[in-house]
């Protein structure tokens, strides 16, 4: 699974990294495949509970699913950081892809790898 900024204009980055660990030859388990997963267009979810809790859910049994979580670090995300807590506390590895210098300790100690390009 690839995590990383929806709401705050990552959604490419994900879609790239898919098609790249796809061409690779991973086993991929796509969490934006799903109608209704790329919420990258709502700028404002505070009346949105139900659909809020659809995606958390949603994403939250796709981690699940996964074996590896590769988090793109390239904006800050709420989903993301918890994503990545789940994660580590069931003992998935979680890679942190960080392009640029990572201003906070969080995502680098919820990590097993860190690598600064694809």
């Amino acid at each position: 699974m690839v995590c990383g900024s929806i709401g705050y204009g990552g959604i490419d980055k994900i879609r790239k990294m898919y098609f790249l660990l796809r061409r690779k030859g991973f086993d991929i388990v796509d969490h934006l495949v799903q109608k209704g997963m790329d919420y990258s267009d709502i700028l404002d979810f505070r009346d949105k509970k139900e659909l809020s809790q659809q995606i958390v859910s949603h994403d939250l049994q796709f981690v699940e699913k996964a074996d590896v979580i590769v988090v793109v670090a390239n904006k800050p995300s709420y989903g993301t950081a918890i994503e990545m807590y789940i994660a580590k506390n069931s003992n998935k590895k979680v890679i942190l892809l960080a392009n640029d210098p990572v201003p906070t300790p969080w995502p680098v100690n919820f990590s097993d790898y860190i690598v600064r390009n694809e």
